[in-house]
Parts: C-alpha cells; structure tokens; sequence
C-alpha cells in the first residue's frame, strides 16, 4: 500500500525523483563548458541545460562563493588574524576582507 506524501513535502517530490548524471570527460572540453557558464552567468549545471535543450530553471540564485573550512583550517585563520577559532563569524568577516582586498589591488583591479 502507498503511503501519502505530506502535504509540506508535495513540493519535493519533483527533486526525489531526479538523478545526477556526472560526466567524466576531457578537461579542456570541462573548462570550456564551465567558462560559458560565467559568461551567461548561469551554473555549470545549467549551462550543461542550455546546451543540451533542456529547460533551465529561472529561480533567482543568490550569488555567492563557497569554500570548506575544516576544524584546523579555522585554526590556521585564528592565528593568522588574531582570533580565536571558536570566532567563526568574525573569521568569516575578516576572510571576506581579505578577498575584497585581493581582487581590488590585484592587477585586474
């Protein structure tokens, strides 16, 4: 017997159902792919979308920059600004001054 989905979850249903296709392919044909994407300003994922016929999904996204920062790395960054590594918002600010700082004086500035 199915059970019913919840009423919260109706909406998720469409994303439980989808697969992620990864492609193993040149590296060359990779960057390529991954530069259009910032030319037209859309994900990777998308970009692959667009090529390939299938619809994108105009949701707006919020632009942002990711990294990962193990345990040890928040300790490297507390030395280097004089924090301490349980400070991870005042980490994340300073780190976030650091990059403004890198691309306002690099030389592409």
């Amino acid at each position: 017997m199915a059970r019913k989905i919840p009423e919260k979850w109706q909406s998720s249903v469409k994303a439980i159902k989808a697969v992620q296709v990864a492609f193993d392919m040149d590296e060359k044909i990779q960057l390529s792919i991954r530069k259009q994407a910032l030319d037209a300003g859309l994900s990777p994922s998308d970009q692959i979308r667009d090529i390939l016929g299938l619809p994108i999904n105009k949701r707006p996204k919020r632009p942002r920059l990711t990294v990962s920062l193990a345990p040890s790395d928040y300790q490297i960054l507390a030395e280097k600004y004089q924090l301490h590594a349980d400070d991870q918002l005042e980490i994340k600010k300073k780190l976030m001054d650091d990059l403004i700082a890198h691309i306002t004086s690099g030389p592409n500035a």
